[in-house]
């Protein structure tokens, strides 16, 4: 199953993650399909950058979005 996730890319205690979209098998950072958007926690306030279009691109070819993904999915459609 394909999924869209967060891949932590930050330093130690410093968290940054990119929204990937990568095979369910595949370690939390490991290999991935496509790189979709990214989020960074740390600023205020938090920058988020999802390509939406890719994102239901697929999820209509059966990707399964994570929770926390979901939530930055519909706060960037928030922003128009």
């Amino acid at each position: 199953m394909v999924k869209i996730r967060l891949a932590r890319v930050g330093s130690k205690k410093n968290p940054i993650y990119r929204v990937v979209v990568a095979d369910s098998r595949s370690r939390r950072d490991g290999r991935n399909i496509e790189t979709i958007g990214r989020y960074n926690p740390q600023t205020d306030p938090s920058i988020v950058e999802v390509d939406v279009d890719r994102a239901k691109h697929w999820i209509g070819n059966g990707a399964q979005p994570s929770r926390a993904v979901q939530k930055l999915i519909k706060i960037v459609e928030a922003r128009g």
